[in-house]
């Protein structure tokens, strides 16, 4: 299965901005079958004032930014996962939803463990799920999930071929490759981890999207400025 990776750069209250990216580059690349979408990369993660608070863009899991991502997946004939910041009630989660390419949504999850400055969100209530998408079983965890993976996911990982890893990462000094690198070879699983990209905000940490192999190779990396990272995965 080609699996491809998009590195957007952060926006702010740009959803609109970010989707037509989305769609652009989509339309004119080469063809793949699964995208993968940064962290809160339709919303922003932060602004450049400093706001982490993304509660006021809150959405049901069927509004029009599961819409948006489901017709996108329509149009061109991928599996598409992408974020959203979901309102469920009084409650608001950082959330990832795929769909396929006929527009059902088969993959929904509530990151686990949000971030000290996620103040607004609360840790998600589901388990690390495991879909079939084509030949491949697929998981996912976002960002700072990273770090309990091994504790609490072993299964999971030991049966899935391929983890997804959207990503908002802050790092002055990155060991996000190491990371990903020793998960991969602990597990047998390949990884692609979708970043944000330097834009509206600079910080340490953004860029560097990969594809990592379950042997740990570094299968692809986004370029700096190129946007997107490619590899063919199979099933283990």
């Amino acid at each position: 299965m080609r699996v491809t990776v998009l590195e957007l750069p952060a926006r702010w209250a740009a959803p609109a901005a970010t989707l037509a990216e989305v769609d652009e580059r989509l339309a004119r690349a080469p063809a793949t079958d699964l995208v993968l979408l940064p962290e809160a990369s339709l919303t922003g993660y932060v602004s450049p004032r400093g706001d982490f608070d993304l509660s006021g863009a809150a959405e049901p899991v069927d509004g029009p930014t599961a819409r948006a991502l489901a017709e996108l997946a329509v149009r061109h004939r991928v599996h598409l996962v992408g974020p959203l910041i979901e309102a469920d009630g009084a409650r608001c989660f950082n959330a990832m939803l795929g769909f396929a390419p006929d527009g059902a949504r088969i993959l929904h999850y509530r990151k686990r463990h949000p971030w000290v400055p996620e103040t607004w969100a609360t840790p998600g209530d589901r388990p690390y799920p495991l879909v079939e998408i084509g030949a491949l079983t697929v998981t996912i965890a976002t960002c700072y999930d990273l770090h309990f993976l091994a504790e609490e996911a072993a299964g999971v990982l030991g049966t899935a071929d391929l983890l997804l890893f959207p990503s908002a990462w802050v790092e002055r000094v990155d060991s996000r490759a190491r990371l990903l690198r020793e998960l991969a070879m602990r597990f047998g699983v390949a990884i692609a981890n979708a970043n944000w990209g330097p834009g509206d905000v600079r910080i340490p940490g953004q860029g560097g999207s990969s594809i990592v192999t379950a042997d740990g190779r570094c299968a692809a990396v986004a370029a700096p400025g190129a946007g997107r990272a490619d590899a063919t995965i199979t099933a283990g």
